[in-house]
């Protein structure tokens, strides 16, 4: 029930970012092009396009971890092999970002990229991996599995 639950609000804090950082990116590349700022010469209206451009890829990123935060919700099992590393890719992101927020932007800027790294971690923390067999079954991934048995007894080694 908690995993189902930290994946679904993942998913709606991801999609509400991803909101906010496109309208950020529009906003900022508008200001640009308004304003033919230039940055060493460039182009103002390639540094505008790449602002919008930029603010489109980051916003299908985060919509695309929101759409396997929400698979992994719906069908309670761990996202896949690609799913794992989108998540952990946007959680690494988080992390670096957060770094770089505390000095650029404040401590509340902070809180919330630590907030979302917590959620993307927690999903791939509550969903274990599946684990690969290679006993002629096919190779496939068995989920909860139970552990093996141990090899004996354990014997204390003094009197």
């Amino acid at each position: 029930m908690v995993r189902r639950l930290v994946a679904g609000l993942a998913a709606i804090v991801l999609v509400a970012e991803a909101a906010v950082l496109v309208l950020v990116h529009i906003v900022l590349g508008r200001t640009t092009a308004n304003q033919s700022m230039s940055i060493a010469g460039s182009d103002p209206d390639v540094m505008s396009k790449a602002t919008y451009a930029m603010g489109a890829g980051m916003g299908a990123f985060l919509l695309l971890c929101a759409v396997l935060a929400v698979l992994a919700a719906l069908r309670d099992r761990s996202p896949g092999r690609f799913g794992r590393v989108v998540l952990i890719s946007a959680a690494v992101t988080h992390a670096v970002l957060g770094m770089l927020a505390v000095g650029l932007v404040g401590w509340a800027a902070f809180a919330a990229l630590m907030v979302i790294l917590c959620l993307l971690v927690l999903i791939l923390t509550l969903y274990p991996a599946a684990r690969q067999t290679g006993e002629g079954d096919g190779g496939g991934p068995v989920e909860d599995a139970p552990p093996p048995p141990p090899f004996g007894e354990l014997k204390p080694t003094s009197p």
